[in-house]
């Protein structure tokens, strides 16, 4: 499977199904310094709210990194994803210790799970590929529905701005080969679907949650990762340290590949 090929798939659930067969997100959010910054960052706010006996459900859980996480510390959870290159690669790290309900499934139909049922929901990667609005909606009010009204709903989105900056980092050229509007500067919704603040702000908004907190989940981490990844682990402390005292800044919440948004209903 190449770009050309997966383009030509028309029909969504197997076009995202298949991106996963390019893209190895196993080892994504944990194979050097710089990156482990987004899965920190996530975990430092859905330990905000996290009790004791709490019900979690990962939605698009990819390759169980955050459900690994939350059930090996004693947390019940239940995991749902679509792609088969991240269930195989789920499902080999699962020990017989895990106690994690796994399905393979699609975000926009929650049927198998009773409503108000999770204190916590994890929403990450459905709206990394939802390109129809309606379809996104169809997402978020499923995840409304499993959650307790008490219950915290987290959501993630890919920025459309800050990607440009990283691009950069691979390509000098890229501002004038980038697949992108070069009039708009909107990216072109290809292998992933891109939002801008306003328009990850309206989405939510649109779905009747209510925003608690807007947080710049990995920063600069990505243009700055030659240099984070000789940090020192001394040094690398401190640095988180700093990106959880700016993440939430209104004046650099932009500044970041990855939104996170932590809501209610």
């Amino acid at each position: 499977m190449n770009f050309i090929e997966l383009k030509k798939i028309e029909n969504e659930t197997e076009r995202v199904n298949r991106t996963y067969d390019i893209f190895n997100e196993d080892s994504r959010l944990n194979h050097s310094k710089a990156v482990r910054v987004e899965f920190l960052t996530t975990v430092h706010y859905i330990e905000k709210y996290l009790q004791e006996g709490d019900k979690i459900l990962d939605i698009g859980a990819g390759a169980g990194e955050y459900s690994l996480y939350f059930a090996r510390k004693g947390y019940k959870v239940s995991a749902l994803e679509l792609a088969d290159a991240n269930i195989a690669a789920f499902r080999k790290k699962l020990t017989p210790e895990d106690h994690i309900d796994l399905v393979q499934g699609n975000a926009l139909d929650l049927s198998r799970y009773a409503e108000n049922s999770f204190d916590i929901v994890l929403l990450f990667g459905p709206l990394y590929h939802l390109e129809n609005e309606a379809d996104k909606q169809k997402c978020i009010s499923e995840a409304k529905r499993v959650c307790k009204n008490t219950g915290k709903i987290f959501f993630a989105f890919i920025s459309n701005d800050f990607v440009f900056l990283t691009e950069l980092a691979y390509d000098v050229n890229y501002f004038s080969s980038g697949d992108y509007d070069k009039k708009t500067f909107k990216l072109n919704n290809f292998p992933f679907v891109f939002h801008t603040v306003d328009a990850a702000r309206a989405v939510l908004a649109e779905g009747g949650i209510r925003v608690l907190h807007e947080v710049a989940a990995d920063g600069a981490s990505e243009l700055m990762a030659e240099r984070i990844n000789k940090m020192t682990d001394e040094d690398y402390a401190q640095y988180l340290r700093y990106h959880f005292y700016i993440c939430e800044k209104p004046e650099l919440f932009g500044m970041t590949n990855h939104f996170l948004f932590v809501g209610e209903k």
